[in-house]
């Protein structure tokens, strides 16, 4: 879900938000960083680790990982909601430090067992790393927060890419975007979007510190970036002859990013994930399934 900044009004927003190629920022680094996050992963067997409920990847597992997804999602996105109404900030805080702090010990452990077989040189960088991260988080202010959510967003994101299969990663990223739209405009993310902070200032989205980020004139969340990546990663991953379908998914999602930010000066809110995922997709699927097999 992508929204002008809180400093700005709808109606300002529509006269002065204009799309400039330094938005694309942000999404492009961590789609980079991805890519980086990939090639470490690349030689690990994916039968080591379960991310979806559903093995394999047949039509009926990939429907039924879809749907877990979406539900995840809905439940967090109306927990935070029910939260924030409530004014649980501390609630809300508490959530939010544990999982950020969860998701960065987890990958810190399982890209640095990429490089290291040694315990102790695995372990205490982990320890560090996720240490600074929180620091960057919820203490050094929003230029590093950015780089910690940009960081973060390429590294879950291709994580799922890895061990998601290919066909189960694209029914995910497919029902997400259509749940992003439904979210947005009539569920609890738009809601989350327009409510006001506890403190009666700014908007609610201020209380998700991690969960999402400022960067100019847009605030964005978390979750556009991972699945961003995902994408990439599946892609990647679904792909391994050749490098060249996941250029063609990342200018994919980067031109569906374009469109968004259009759509966004003349909304004021939209969604961050339909055209992204959906260009990103048909590029990445397109070429790897018929202009690879010309090529090679």
């Amino acid at each position: 879900m992508t929204e002008p900044d809180k400093t700005l009004t709808k109606s300002d927003t529509q006269d002065k938000f204009k799309f400039q190629i330094v938005y694309l920022v942000p999404i492009l680094a961590s789609l980079i960083f991805g890519l980086g996050c990939a090639y470490l992963l690349a030689p690990q067997p994916t039968q080591n680790v379960q991310v979806t409920i559903f093995q394999g990847d047949t039509a009926s597992g990939a429907v039924g990982n879809a749907s877990y997804f979406v539900i995840l999602v809905a439940i967090s996105a109306a927990l935070f909601y029910i939260l924030i109404k409530r004014k649980s900030k501390k609630i809300i805080k508490a959530l939010i430090v544990v999982a950020m702090t969860t998701a960065s010990l987890l990958l810190s452990v399982i890209y640095l067992s990429t490089i290291f077989s040694d315990l102790i040189l695995i372990v205490v960088p982990s320890i560090i790393i996720t240490v600074l991260f929180d620091l960057a988080i919820f203490r050094f202010g929003s230029i590093p927060r950015n780089i910690a959510v940009v960081g973060i967003g390429g590294a879950l994101g291709v994580f799922f890419g890895k061990f998601i299969p290919l066909y189960s990663a694209v029914l995910i990223l497919a029902f997400l975007a259509v749940y992003d739209v439904i979210a947005v405009y009539r569920g609890h993310v738009g809601k989350i979007a327009q409510s006001q902070s506890a403190s009666g200032s700014g908007s609610a989205l201020d209380e998700l510190q991690g969960l999402s980020f400022s960067f100019k004139d847009i605030q964005m969340g978390l979750g556009d970036l991972v699945f961003y990546s995902m994408l990439t990663g599946a892609i990647f991953f679904g792909f391994p002859q050749s490098i060249l379908p996941t250029v063609a998914a990342i200018i994919g999602i980067l031109a569906g990013s374009i469109i968004t930010f259009f759509m966004l000066g003349r909304k004021g809110i939209f969604p961050g994930l339909p055209f992204p995922i959906m260009l990103g997709l048909t590029g990445g699927l397109i070429t790897g399934f018929l202009i690879l097999p010309l090529l090679l």
